[in-house]
């Protein structure tokens, strides 16, 4: 009900259609974020992201960069993180078991990128979340 809400909004006559939208019925772009986002944990590549679609790496960068704002690489890494942040909060949820959900090698290449977008370790994040309740 939600996209055919989306579809007649931005379908009517002097409609500003936003970028989000736009990038998923593009013909490259949206196949690469379907793939990401139902396969996050895959170890994605730039090549295999670009194979996949049956484009070159160098027009999948510029057409993902271009309509999404952000590399796909970049794109896929912040997607991670802003799950295992979420997954993080669950009871019980380690960061080694957040890592292998999320796509990350280890715990080690989890914490290591994810103190570089938080500010804080995975461990010290879920204490804190669990702390303030939200």
């Amino acid at each position: 009900m939600l996209i055919t809400a989306l579809r007649a909004w931005f379908t009517r006559p002097g409609a500003q259609i936003p970028a989000w939208y736009l990038t998923h019925s593009d013909f490259v772009v949206g196949p690469v974020l379907r793939l990401m986002h139902t396969n996050l944990a895959h170890p994605w590549t730039l090549d295999a992201l670009a194979a996949k679609t049956g484009v070159s790496r160098t027009n999948l960068a510029r057409r993902f960069t271009t309509l999404v704002g952000l590399p796909p690489m970049t794109y896929l890494r912040e997607r991670r993180l802003a799950l295992a942040a979420d997954l993080l909060r669950e009871p019980g949820a380690t960061p080694a078991a957040v890592a292998s959900r999320v796509g990350f090698a280890n715990a080690f290449a989890l914490s290591t990128a994810f103190k570089k977008q938080h500010g804080v370790s995975p461990s010290d994040y879920r204490t804190r979340e669990s702390h303030t309740g939200t």
